[in-house]
């Protein structure tokens, strides 16, 4: 049976709000030198996709202007960052062998080749991605998954937010029996902090809202804050000596209250922005106590393959919070805007 030539996808022709997403028949892309063809099983929603659908990212000088997650989008662009699928076609110079297999795809595009390479670009973003049928990936970013217990819904949650997580940690340096606060507790990149987190051996400290505590205790946080309440204060009820790294999606005012409470030479990871990106803090608080901000876009090579092997031992287990059709694309980046949802939204084509 031979391939379609063409595909549903839904794409987005301008910055906007849901309404911009628009269902499209398009041609079903052919894989290039060194790429693959892989038909998408499922495909996860980030906040990314949010982001870069309202142009929300900014740009150096000018915060507010509309951009997409590193600079201005190509348009139309098919979104879709997180896909998990099976490689059905592939392009010159890569093994036959890959059709047939199942596969987790590594969305971002990297500044140079090497193992800790930074990402800045995404798919989705700064080339097409999952929001259809069939998407291409450069063969290297290709993860085969097949013996994974995991199924293609729970692989589809793994690449942004997972790797987000291990990222973080990674760069935060975490290491067993310190303590650390995960804000943001109950999203995506929350749960995947916490599981890892827990899994390294690290006392995990999560914000999250009221509604959804005992859900993110059953993740495996040790204690569960309520957002809703003083922070600080509960922070130094159950941790009087403080914390040692703090992985945060929110900043905004977190970070002044929190910076505080870090102990010495602890580090202060940020990788979003939900509360705010413009943030105040006492700077004495960092140099006097040989504290570290740390910025975290994602993940690299390394981290990514060290994901890749934690998925095939199915060492994490991803929460998928809803499932939608590809045409309801829409619909699901509103559930994902209301944040009312523990874990990670999936769509099938």
């Amino acid at each position: 049976m031979g391939m379609p030539e063409t595909m549903r996808a839904v794409r987005i022709a301008a910055h906007g709000g849901p309404e911009v997403l628009e269902p499209a028949e398009v041609a079903v892309p052919a894989p290039q030198t060194g790429e693959v063809l892989v038909q998408v099983g499922a495909v996860a929603l980030n906040n990314t996709d949010l982001w870069t659908r309202e142009g929300a990212y900014g740009r150096p000088g000018d915060p507010k202007a509309l951009s997409g997650w590193r600079g201005p989008i190509d348009f139309p662009r098919i979104q879709g960052a997180d896909v998990a699928g099976r490689v059905v076609a592939v392009g010159a110079d890569v093994d036959e062998g890959l059709v047939g297999r199942r596969v987790v795809v590594d969305p971002a595009i990297y500044d140079t080749e090497g193992p800790d390479a930074n990402p800045v670009g995404l798919m989705g973003s700064e080339r097409d991605g999952g929001y259809a049928e069939y998407v291409t990936a450069p063969v290297a970013q290709v993860h085969d998954v097949t013996e994974s217990p995991l199924t293609d819904d729970q692989l589809a949650t793994l690449p942004t937010a997972y790797g987000t997580a291990l990222g973080m940690i990674e760069r935060g340096r975490l290491t067993k029996g310190e303590t650390v606060l995960v804000s943001g507790a109950s999203g995506g990149v929350g749960i995947a902090l916490i599981q890892i987190a827990r899994a390294r051996g690290a006392r995990v400290l999560a914000i999250s809202s009221g509604s959804k505590i005992d859900a993110v205790r059953e993740a495996g946080a040790h204690e569960v804050l309520d957002r809703a309440r003083d922070v600080a204060e509960q922070i130094r009820a159950v941790a009087p000596e403080g914390f040692d790294v703090a992985l945060d999606v929110v900043a905004g005012d977190l970070v002044g209250e929190g910076l505080p409470l870090l102990r010495e030479g602890g580090r202060w990871v940020v990788a979003g922005a939900l509360g705010g990106y413009d943030v105040s803090f006492d700077v004495r608080r960092l140099y006097l106590h040989n504290a570290q901000v740390i910025g975290s876009a994602m993940h690299t090579p390394t981290h990514f393959g060290l994901l890749m092997d934690l998925a095939r031992r199915a060492e994490i287990q991803p929460v998928v919070a809803a499932r939608f059709p590809l045409d309801q694309a829409g619909r699901a980046q509103e559930e994902l805007a209301r944040r009312g949802h523990v874990g990670k939204i999936v769509m099938h084509p």
